[in-house]
């Protein structure tokens, strides 16, 4: 399985219709699809995918047609990103009618062809299963904190100053976790 770290986006065009394409993260996707119907408002179609792991490791998937002929757009979108094994992640593509009629199959080969596009444009990582943690250290011990957790790839910016510790919240893969759990006993017991 693998996903995407950033937005990227394509466009495309099948007798007069353009289709814009986006790949978005799956924590970006409702902010990210609020802007599109406010910087398109004139789009006849906002059609959206996406697919992501929920807590009980089972992948979830749902998607929007906005208008299209049912199964034409939502559906093969969600065909490309089943076959490139894509989670985590949603695609959004924009049309924006040319004025022909593409006719069911149509409709499903520019979709489709339109997901394709933009997906060979992204960057993608394989996934991993992240999982809360949490921990405190006095401040004297904040730098050399940051330091391993920079060190060994951790995002930290999730964390609460107060009067006389911090509380670390961060999302960390399996190795990570061992590695903190035993940086902590070395140091800060």
């Amino acid at each position: 399985m693998q996903t995407v770290k950033s937005i990227h986006f394509c466009r495309y065009e099948v007798k007069k219709s353009i289709f814009i394409s986006y790949v978005t993260p799956i924590n970006e996707f409702e902010t990210f699809r609020a802007k599109l119907k406010i910087e398109h408002p004139k789009a006849t179609h906002i059609v959206w995918v996406y697919r992501y792991i929920n807590e009980f490791d089972q992948i979830v998937e749902n998607g929007s047609d906005d208008g299209e002929p049912k199964g034409t757009s939502a559906q093969p979108t969600l065909n490309v990103l089943r076959g490139l094994s894509g989670v985590n992640l949603s695609v959004l593509t924009i049309r924006y009618f040319g004025g022909i009629k593409l006719g069911t199959g149509g409709l499903v080969r520019a979709y489709g062809t339109a997901a394709k596009m933009v997906l060979e444009k992204a960057d993608f990582i394989p996934y991993e299963k992240r999982e809360n943690f949490c921990f405190t250290c006095k401040y004297h011990f904040v730098q050399r904190a940051e330091y391993f957790l920079n060190k060994i790839g951790v995002d930290f910016k999730n964390r609460d100053f107060e009067t006389d510790e911090v509380i670390w919240r961060l999302k960390v893969n399996i190795n990570q976790k061992e590695e903190i759990a035993r940086f902590l006993s070395e140091n800060f017991v």
